[in-house]
């Protein structure tokens, strides 16, 4: 097998419960029960009109500045499929434009995740399927190769595996493994309905900040009259 340039065609995908719930809940909440200690790079922004992204992750490597493996990736893509491109954050060269777009709305996708620039920014952000990219460049992509699809990548820090459950909002893109996806989103339902409640609390002007003392006190906080 020629590592750097190859295709694998099937894997497991998170399962449509969990997709759906990953539609509902914010993801900074996801983000909370998972120790804040995973994200993708804070630089991967919405692009599009507006919208949450949920789905399973159809992963693909490429060679910054050429999107080869994402043209095949757009063929292979299985409807509610998240595309979720690592071109190592350069963004020189786009990897994806508004034509691109339309082909994946065409394949039924749930959106598009690039770690790497986009162009044809003004008709994405006109587009209610999720784009989520670093960044904008007007200079296009090449198409030699080599790439990968189907075979774990990293977003900065943040490892995808194909099949993984990818979701996002305005406050970035973050996956859960798929074997502990629905776990996780028991604990950010919890995590958000907690926060729904201190929300409605405040608003009816009653805070009980007594914990931030406490907090203080127990990091030896010296208080001065």
């Amino acid at each position: 097998m020629s590592e750097g340039f190859r295709i694998r065609e099937h894997w497991e995908r998170a399962n449509t419960a969990d997709v759906d719930r990953g539609k509902t809940l914010p993801v900074s909440n996801i983000s909370d029960v998972m120790s804040r200690r995973v994200g993708a790079p804070a630089d991967l922004r919405p692009m599009h009109r507006g919208g949450q992204l949920s789905g399973p992750a159809l992963t693909v490597s490429v060679r910054p500045g050429d999107n080869l493996m994402l043209h095949k990736a757009l063929v292979m893509a299985q409807p509610g499929d998240v595309i979720v491109v690592d071109a190592g954050g350069a963004l020189d060269n786009a990897i994806m434009g508004e034509l691109m777009l339309a082909r994946a709305v065409q394949s039924g996708v749930a959106g598009v995740v690039i770690w790497g620039a986009i162009r044809d920014a003004a008709g994405i952000a006109q587009q209610d399927t999720p784009v989520f990219a670093s960044g904008v460049s007007h200079r296009g992509p090449y198409k030699d190769g080599p790439g990968e699809i189907g075979f774990p990548i990293s977003l900065g820090n943040m490892v995808v595996n194909p099949g993984d459950l990818v979701v996002g909002d305005d406050d970035g893109v973050l996956v859960l493994p798929r074997e502990a996806a629905t776990e996780i989103l028991d604990r950010a339902d919890k995590k958000h309905a907690s926060e729904e409640r201190q929300l409605e609390t405040t608003l009816k002007g009653a805070y009980d900040g007594a914990w931030i003392d406490e907090a203080l006190h127990k990091l030896g906080c010296e208080f001065v009259s």
